[in-house]
């Protein structure tokens, strides 16, 4: 009985500090795994507010009266978005489709409006993540139908 207790013992020993090591290996891993998932819920954050900003920039299109004014209007409130919402932009395109306008009265039309923002993946992502991503958003917009236009 006294061997088996011993072995019983010699084993136990054996096993001392073998969660210490593994915390020593997992958790490192454990850390890289949820900065990772932060750097990815950034980007994603950023995303949606490229998709806002063309979201508003075809609805304030749409609501002008004429294809240079709802262009103007698109790019001001576009820049507008990206800025309030503090989206550092190294480069920001924005597209307005103003085919729409020339429609006849009573056709219908739309107006499409294309964001692209170019952003470092260290301001949006992670600290010393190297590199850029370029967010880019559609958004259509219906012109009202019956409403007189330039």
């Amino acid at each position: 009985m006294t061997t088996y207790l011993s072995r019983l013992r010699a084993r136990a020993r054996r096993d001392d500090g073998a969660l210490s090591l593994e915390a020593m290996i997992l958790l490192p891993l454990l850390i890289l795994v949820v900065c990772l998932i932060i750097a990815f819920g950034r980007i994603q954050a950023a995303g949606n507010v490229v998709d806002t900003a063309a979201r508003n920039a075809s609805r304030a299109a749409s609501l002008e009266r004429s294809g240079g004014a709802g262009s103007a209007a698109g790019e001001r409130v576009a820049q507008d978005v990206l800025s309030h919402q503090g989206l550092p932009c190294t480069s920001v395109t924005v597209s307005i489709s103003t085919a729409g306008f020339a429609a006849r009265l009573g056709d219908p039309s739309v107006t499409t409006a294309t964001v692209s923002c170019t952003v470092r993946l260290s301001d949006i992502g992670m600290p010393g993540l190297p590199g850029s991503k370029t967010l880019t958003a559609n958004f259509t917009s219906p012109i009202d139908t019956y409403r007189q236009r330039n």
